[in-house]
């Protein structure tokens, strides 16, 4: 003798509620850079902190061995550029090609 048990599923989460209208607003569309824009992006950012970074480490570390100094120079200049420089820089050329076209999109 077998017994079933009713399968029951969860309702569809991305479903309105019965009586309600969706709220969500849709995003604007995202303008993605292509991996050019975004190497010259990363270079733009490398650069000078890197040029920066030698020259005040150079001081301190005259006398270390070459790879130690690149180790020292690289632990603080690509958190600094992944987590502060790249994103202020990606956001601004985001900025830039909504205005962009915005106006391009003005009669």
């Amino acid at each position: 003798m077998s017994t079933e048990i009713p399968v029951t599923t969860p309702a569809d989460s991305t479903a309105p509620a019965s009586g309600s209208a969706p709220t969500s607003v849709p995003a604007p569309p995202v303008h993605v850079p292509s991996v050019h824009i975004r190497a010259v992006i990363t270079w733009v950012a490398i650069f000078p902190l890197v040029a920066i970074g030698m020259t005040a480490l150079t001081p301190l570390t005259e006398t270390w061995h070459p790879v130690m100094r690149s180790l020292v120079l690289t632990l603080l200049v690509v958190p600094t550029a992944v987590y502060v420089v790249v994103p202020k820089l990606l956001a601004a050329y985001g900025s830039l090609k909504r205005r962009q076209t915005g106006k391009a999109a003005r009669p």
